[in-house]
């Protein structure tokens, strides 16, 4: 008598729990614009997200603890001039996101600790260089100011966000058509593609070479997308050619077959793929749907595992991923996802039971810190370097906000040719005036706390 063997992993009894509506962001008006982005952004400080906006584009961010009721007059980042596709903080400054818009721009900006006060329409700096829609935008995850771009004009342009220049241009030759989707590598060294030719590839950005390419690795004509996993392979997500939903792994050595290939559902949203290099755990988030999938990446055949399925009833517009350090450690939550509703941002940890309350060093191995490995001119110049780590055993402490630096060509000249005053101040001074500009901030935002809770004590009488 044979005995089925079920496989051993710590992640099998990972469970969603959605956060209390307390907890949530009530009240945002989630674009209603048809792309295929996650239309949510977050980090260990702000919740960003796309929203609607007459006259141009716009998105919202909000601190991350100011839940709650959004008011309708909360000011917005608006500075495009045509719906907003896509945001992304950066991984070394929590307080700098950068935009791609219909209006052909990527914008990159400052948010001022504690969230804005006055609607901000001034970005840090505007990168010009698309001539159609921008989709996409993607932050290097280890060089400093490096900032991916693709889009609709078939091209993907890395900027020095430092210079405002486009250091780097991959054209039409290498993609053909429509871009779906663009992931770095966990070092920054490679980029995996996916586009509507139906190729997936991988490519050096520096050289502009494929490095590999894959024809149709799904059948369907629906959207693919990629994402890098561990041990330089690649997962995607795409159709049958009867329109299944598909999962598949590939090593990018060897791209003739797949590793792994499982069939999900007949549904028709894009699934979203979100990989955590910590636990090997990717996670699948279709738009549209009302579930988040997750499955185990392993070394040894059958390489791609399936845990198990958080449900809930209302169907997502979007998701947000916050980065491994903005998690509770105390509370064993390996990931937290932002599902947006269509009126409402809703906050879903991912947790493993477990009994002890001490800090579980098999979950939470050393991650991605939000100090840069290097600068711009290093990773142009060829080199590379993975992600510096830092320990979560004592919790995070997010460091003193970091100012943007941007040289801005003709502005910086002009002010190279302006003799520069005698006095200059001190760095003492400057640190005060500093600490003076984020006391004000602190009282402005416990006004408008103030202000709302009369608004919601007058409209209750």
């Amino acid at each position: 008598m044979s005995r089925q063997v079920v496989r051993s992993s710590k992640f099998r009894h990972v469970f969603g729990q959605p956060a209390k509506a307390d907890q949530c962001y009530e009240d945002v008006r989630v674009s209603q614009t048809t792309w295929d982005s996650g239309f949510c952004a977050v980090n260990p400080k702000f919740m960003a997200l796309i929203c609607e906006a007459s006259g141009g584009g716009a998105f919202l961010v909000l601190p991350l603890g100011k839940t709650g009721r959004v008011d309708k007059n909360v000011p917005l980042v608006c500075g495009h001039t045509a719906p907003v596709l896509d945001i992304a903080w950066c991984p070394h400054n929590d307080n700098v996101i950068a935009s791609g818009s219909e209006d052909c721009t990527v914008m990159v900006w400052e948010i001022p600790d504690g969230g804005l006060v006055l609607p901000l329409r001034e970005p840090v700096v505007t990168l010009e260089g698309h001539t159609k829609r921008v989709g996409i935008v993607a932050w290097h995850p280890t060089a400093q100011n490096v900032l991916l771009s693709a889009g609709c004009d078939n091209v993907i342009l890395v900027w020095d966000v430092g210079t405002g220049a486009a250091v780097l241009t991959l054209g039409p030759d290498v993609h053909p058509d429509t871009i779906y989707s663009v992931d770095w590598s966990r070092d920054g060294a490679l980029i995996c593609t996916s586009c509507r030719d139906k190729r997936v590839r991988v490519i050096e950005p520096r050289k502009g070479t494929v490095v590999a390419e894959k024809d149709r690795p799904h059948e369907g004509t629906r959207p693919v997308h990629a994402v890098f996993v561990s041990e330089g392979k690649i997962l995607t997500t795409g159709f049958s050619r009867m329109s299944e939903r598909q999962v598949a792994l590939w090593d990018t050595k060897h791209l003739e077959e797949p590793l792994s290939l499982q069939e999900l559902d007949t549904s028709s949203g894009v699934l979203l793929p979100f990989f955590d290099p910590d636990t090997n755990i990717v996670y699948l988030c279709g738009k549209g749907d009302s579930s988040i999938r997750y499955f185990e990446i392993t070394s040894e055949a059958p390489f791609l595992h399936y845990l198990s399925m958080f449900s809930s009833k209302e169907s997502q517009r979007g998701m947000g991923y916050m980065p491994k350090r903005g998690l509770e450690v105390n509370k064993c939550e390996i990931a937290r996802f932002y599902k947006l509703h269509e009126r409402k941002c809703e906050p879903i940890a991912m947790t493993v039971p477990r009994k002890s309350d001490l800090f579980q060093e098999d979950l939470y191995p050393p991650t991605a810190g939000p100090d840069p490995a290097l600068t711009a001119e290093e990773w142009l110049g060829g080199r590379d370097a993975g992600p510096l780590l830092i320990s979560l055993k004592d919790g995070y402490v997010p460091p003193k906000s970091r100012e943007l630096r941007v040289n801005r060509g003709l502005d910086s000249a002009r002010r190279r040719a302006t003799p520069e005053p005698s006095s200059t101040l001190s760095s003492d001074t400057v640190s005060r005036l500093e600490e003076d500009v984020r006391n004000l901030n602190a009282i402005v935002q416990k006004l408008q706390e103030r202000l709302d809770r009369l608004e919601e004590t007058v409209q209750a009488k």
